[in-house]
């Protein structure tokens, strides 16, 4: 009966007209800066967060994080279409949403990617309410240990993520982590691998490596190439966006693991949503019965993803309004606005400000029905950007692309550091590397780091004692069995080949 008073509560502050009115602005806004390449949810609350000092505390959090959550639902969209991640929780979105988009299937890649997020959306928003607080409870008990543990698991799926063999996967997220040391230590305050430069004292940009890496690559392999145009103008009418009963069927369990994973990892703090796709897609390769089909264009390969992220978006907000812990710079922003008002996060927040934490949760349900709504119909105007001729687009998105990396730190060097990527991801593609893995690696290295060297001094350097804990050992021990497999099962398919092709 609590819940059902404290939802009502909720219900009846989200629908007041003020607070339905910054819902809308900030999904509506949320969803057409996700779509811009690589200006994602930072850069947008970042801009728009001064307008929030005016607002009362409940509609200036609901329009915040109805950009945060729109940015994700628009971000996806690039990733499709031009293999430019919108947000870097877009990313591994591109590698079987965009192969959908080349074989004329861009249509029922973002309906069903629209109907994903919004699953992974109201799952997340249903974990938020019924565990807030047991969520935040055992979010709390993870350690150091725990994190470490849990991140070595993540850097060990991200290796097979990709139809390359798991020793390029691997070799790519050491590079990814080798790539993230450069810059400020951010426990001894020593510059590593500057080279005396200022520029990158704060390290590489993550959107500048996604936007890099994904679209800048993508634009230097294609340009100058002939493309065939599967994309006809029929292909954008609605009925041919409906997807099939194929894809349903290999749908709707992927979504659900997705939404799974993504509701765990959003409310555990420092993870987040792109820590959340990468491994909702890297369980769906290994549970796939067809592992070979992901990379080429399987519908499982953008609705996990979508899902995980979707749900984090969601449950990221447990660990921040419960405990005052944000899992992210964009949490970090939503923190600020609390502040700037008086509301101290943590634990007595709920009991505390009983109306201004029901009522963003249920403007969750109002802004992502706002989304769907919203997204819908604009899938064929999305999909008509691919009867534009290439030779036209492709310097309108190098410029968007440019702005985008500039707005995040407003530091020039992000632009140069973009074109970089760009000639990295050209040079991956022409060596046939995976580019996800690396971008994994770059993502998780510092935190996984940060989490051995606590650990460590929490140890006395005595590296068993993290083996002893229970929740550790566990996540270590599987992630041992996770290498042996894969390496195992590499191994296994290439003596099949061989087998296969003597025999032939």
């Amino acid at each position: 009966m609590d819940l059902l008073a404290n939802l009502a509560l909720g219900l009846d502050a989200a629908l007041t007209p003020t607070n339905l009115f910054y819902c809308f602005a900030g999904v509506f806004l949320g969803t057409f800066v996700g779509v811009i390449p690589g200006i994602g949810p930072l850069a947008a609350i970042s801009m728009l967060f001064p307008i929030t000092f005016y607002l009362d505390p409940t509609a200036a959090l609901i329009m915040l994080a109805g950009i945060y959550y729109g940015t994700t639902y628009g971000g996806s969209t690039a990733s499709i279409l031009l293999n430019i991640p919108g947000a870097t929780s877009s990313a591994v979105t591109c590698l079987d949403g965009y192969p959908m988009a080349q074989q004329g299937r861009a249509g029922v890649a973002l309906f069903m990617t629209t109907i994903a997020s919004f699953v992974g959306g109201s799952i997340g928003i249903v974990v938020l309410s019924l565990f807030s607080p047991i969520i935040a409870e055992y979010a709390l008990s993870f350690g150091p240990a725990e994190y470490f543990a849990l991140m070595a698991l993540g850097l060990v799926a991200a290796s097979t993520i990709t139809n390359a063999s798991p020793a390029k996967g691997l070799s790519m997220v050491i590079l990814g982590m080798l790539i993230a040391t450069v810059g400020t230590d951010s426990q001894s305050g020593t510059a590593r691998f500057t080279f005396g430069s200022m520029s990158v004292l704060d390290g590489f940009g993550i959107s500048a490596m996604a936007m890099g890496l994904f679209g800048i690559g993508e634009i230097l392999s294609s340009v100058g190439a002939k493309r065939s145009n599967k994309i006809d103008r029929e292909s954008t009418r609605f009925r041919k966006m409906v997807p099939t009963r194929d894809d349903i069927r290999r749908s709707w369990i992927p979504g659900l693991r997705g939404s799974a994973i993504g509701s765990f990892f959003g409310a555990l703090p420092g993870t987040g949503p792109s820590i959340a796709s990468f491994m909702a897609y890297a369980v769906e390769k290994r549970a796939s019965d067809t592992p070979e089909r992901f990379g080429t264009g399987a519908i499982e390969g953008v609705v996990a993803p979508e899902t995980a992220n979707n749900a984090a978006d969601q449950t990221a907000f447990i660990p921040t309004l419960t405990l005052g812990i944000p899992g992210s710079a964009t949490m970090a922003l939503m923190l600020g606005a609390l502040m700037v008002h008086g509301i101290q996060p943590g634990p007595t927040l709920i009991v505390e400000q009983p109306s201004l934490f029901w009522g963003l949760v249920m403007s969750f349900w109002i802004g992502n029905l706002i989304l769907l709504v919203l997204n819908l119909p604009l899938i064929g105007l999305w999909v008509r950007m691919l009867l534009v001729p290439y030779h036209y687009l492709y310097p309108a998105i190098v410029v968007f692309v440019c702005i985008g990396a500039y707005s995040v730190r407003a530091n020039p060097a992000d632009v140069i550091m973009v074109l970089g990527f760009g000639v990295l991801g050209y040079a991956l593609r022409l060596g046939n590397l995976p580019a996800a893995p690396l971008l994994l690696g770059f993502v998780l290295g510092p935190l996984i780091e940060t989490q051995f060297r606590r650990s460590m001094v929490l140890a006395r350097g005595d590296f068993t004692a993290i083996l002893e804990r229970p929740m550790a050992g566990s996540v270590l021990a599987l992630t041992a069995v996770l290498l042996i497999w894969t390496l195992v099962s590499a191994i296994l398919r290439r003596r099949r080949r061989l087998a296969e092709a003597t025999d032939a």
